[in-house]
């Protein structure tokens, strides 16, 4: 059997785990079941996987710095209370554009509704999408998100390594435009997952699916210089469809073990599969699993690969991978994870399971020794890119490979 037949066949398979995906109730939406409810004109203009992020604190105000990719208008941000225990309530929240620091620009800021209502309430495991805010918002822009939440406990929910800095405050301040009351600052952002505009008719985005390359580790913070940062910069001035840049990685996580953030496998559908515009999946991850030294074999994880395809493939997406890259020097590095690498990648690279491969391997790696990561791009523990790497694995990315259809 071909694998194009095989994939055919496991996706035909999976159809029916799609069709169990059905858009519920519009603010209030358990987690198994949830769908892009925005416009089917809407695209992710800017994402980050929901994780544990310690407990809720009542009266507690917070600033979110996020940058965006794709412009558009219609505005739309998504709450997430994915892994609460019990119901958490936001009544103000507030979207503006930044100044500097928690400052805003004046005038910017303002009001998102939920329902028509400007409170709403999201219980242990849903979602939350806000009303369209009128107007456009440029791309590229430095969106602050302002949420205030009267009683958050038990465990809150949002994203832990940002790689950007923003605020927080007791009470309520979400309306103030002014940095005077937020006085703390944080790296993580809590509860926002997902911010979507109505771009031009025919505008789509890419889901970067990974771990902490992905999300940014040994990039310079404040700069939006991981890879996906640089991946979006180049879309914006490129003649493809593809414009929206949606990061999804968690630093740690696994393809197929829950751990760092739930397993690619477990996140998929909400983190990626659930998010509105989504033309393309880009798969980068599965160096954590075989650093663990679990057991995990080159075909266990091409395992979770093929599902990964399958389902996104059954979603009507496409899915661009990576080769793994090269990690000698660090401290789990030994020559049988890099025997599983080695497999993983020729899988990657030959099997013509994916749309599209792009060889971070091919790219990171020194000439000099191919199981090491080449200094000059060398984040200084030799399996996390710099900036300049990071830039350089966002260059060889073929865009025109994002802008495919199923």
């Amino acid at each position: 059997m071909t694998a194009r037949r095989a994939r055919l066949r496991r996706t035909a398979a999976l159809l029916l785990l799609a069709a169990a995906f059905q858009a519920g109730p519009a603010h209030a939406q358990p987690q198994a079941q949830v769908k892009a409810l925005n416009d089917p004109q809407d695209v992710i203009t800017w994402g980050a996987s929901a994780d544990h992020l310690g407990d809720g604190v009542a009266d507690r105000s917070y600033r979110l710095i996020v940058h965006t990719s794709v412009a558009g208008g219609d505005l739309r941000i998504r709450l997430s209370n994915a892994f609460g225990d019990r119901p958490v309530t936001f009544d103000n929240v507030y979207a503006g554009r930044q100044q500097t620091g928690a400052a805003l620009v004046p005038g910017s800021n303002r009001r998102l509704t939920f329902g028509g209502e400007r409170s709403v309430t999201i219980p242990a495991g849903a979602v939350a999408y806000s009303d369209p805010l009128s107007g456009r918002l440029p791309a590229a822009t430095n969106l602050v998100v302002s949420i205030h939440t009267p009683d958050a406990a038990g465990p809150a929910t949002g994203h832990g390594m940002a790689m950007q800095t923003s605020y927080a405050t007791q009470g309520d301040h979400t309306g103030e435009e002014g940095a005077t009351s937020w006085t703390d600052t944080t790296g993580s952002w809590y509860y926002l997952d997902a911010v979507s505009v109505r771009p031009s008719a025919g505008i789509g985005a890419v889901v970067t699916l990974g771990d902490s390359i992905t999300d940014g580790w040994a990039s310079t913070t404040d700069q939006n210089r991981r890879w996906p940062d640089y991946l979006a910069r180049r879309l914006q001035t490129a003649g493809t469809s593809v414009k929206g840049v949606a990061n999804e990685g968690i630093s740690g996580n696994k393809v197929l073990a829950d751990g760092a953030g739930q397993s690619a496998l477990n996140r998929l559908q909400r983190d990626v599969l659930s998010q509105p515009g989504v033309r393309t999946v880009f798969l980068f991850e599965g160096v954590n699993d075989l650093k663990a030294h679990s057991g995990v074999t080159a075909q266990d994880l091409i395992a979770g690969y093929r599902e990964i395809i399958d389902r996104a493939h059954a979603a009507g997406k496409c899915v661009v991978g990576s080769t793994v890259g090269p990690f000698k020097g660090w401290p789990e590095w030994d020559p049988a994870a890099e025997a599983v690498r080695q497999e993983v990648n020729q899988f990657i690279r030959s099997s013509g399971e994916l749309d599209a491969v792009t060889d971070f391997d091919h790219i990171l790696r020194s000439p000099y020794d191919q199981e090491r990561m080449l200094p000059f791009f060398d984040g200084g523990d030799h399996i996390h890119p710099n900036d300049k790497g990071m830039a350089a694995m966002a260059d060889a990315v073929d865009l025109k490979s994002l802008d495919c259809a199923k």
